[in-house]
């Protein structure tokens, strides 16, 4: 059985704050019973009467303790199936940068900026995995993300479904997959905050397709150098742009 320190003293009719206290403390119990029973992602979780039973708590601080989770993506609620361990996606953190990013939008856009920063930093710090998986093959998967990048830029459309693609699959061979994930997630940032900043699409925004390319074509003849230069060049007309709108 799990405990939760002082639960029973803090919950009910209690002050705010002490409800609070318990509210924590319920949040850290249930955490605790996910990692006590070894549960993953997906592994049900007892009701909320049995939580109730095994924590010796209200109700409502289940409920209150269980929204919290919820937005965690610790626990996933799903109505007619019950209740399982979430995700334990980067979800929360994706809505809280992008917030962020929005809220100084009108400012300095500094959260945007360095949401670029960090995007460079992760792609720069693979190089040598990448590399490694893909150096010597002919990659027409890639290829083909790119291509319809051109397609869509001729067509005067956006192309964020065929940049995550290729993104997603670009990282998929790393052997890392919270680096996957924290890459994905902030590719999501990125795309949305640029827009939500109202900054317009890049005039040059063909070099960064052209960039692609040369990320492909240097991986596959494991050139480092190469890589490296590309991934500058991929966010080279974005951080134009940045430094126009900074003026």
């Amino acid at each position: 059985m799990v405990e939760v320190p002082k639960a029973r003293e803090l919950d009910g009719g209690a002050q705010p704050s002490k409800r609070r206290t318990a509210g924590n403390a319920t949040v850290d119990a249930i955490k605790d019973y996910i990692l006590e029973h070894r549960l993953h992602p997906g592994d049900p979780l007892p009701t909320e009467a049995v939580l109730q039973e095994i924590l010796g708590v209200s109700r409502s601080s289940v409920r209150e303790a269980l929204r919290t989770l919820q937005s965690l993506d610790i626990v996933s609620i799903q109505h007619g199936r019950g209740m399982s361990v979430g995700g334990l996606s980067f979800s929360p953190m994706i809505e809280a940068v992008l917030f962020r990013a929005r809220l100084n939008a009108k400012d300095d856009l500094s959260t945007l900026r360095e949401v670029v920063e960090v995007r460079m930093a992760l792609d720069l710090s693979l190089t040598d995995e990448l590399i490694s998986a893909y150096r010597g093959s002919s990659q027409p998967k890639l290829r083909q993300h790119v291509e319809n990048m051109r397609e869509c830029v001729a067509a005067g459309e956006g192309f964020a479904p065929c940049d995550e693609a290729f993104h997603s699959d670009l990282l998929a061979v790393t052997s890392n997959h919270m680096m996957q994930q924290l890459g994905m997630a902030f590719w999501r940032i990125h795309t949305a905050a640029v827009p939500a900043a109202g900054l317009p699409q890049a005039r040059d925004i063909s070099d960064t397709v052209n960039a692609h390319d040369a990320i492909i074509d240097a991986l596959v003849a494991g050139d480092p150098a190469a890589y490296r230069e590309a991934v500058v060049e991929h966010y080279r007309p974005l951080r134009r742009l940045l430094e126009v709108a900074a003026d």
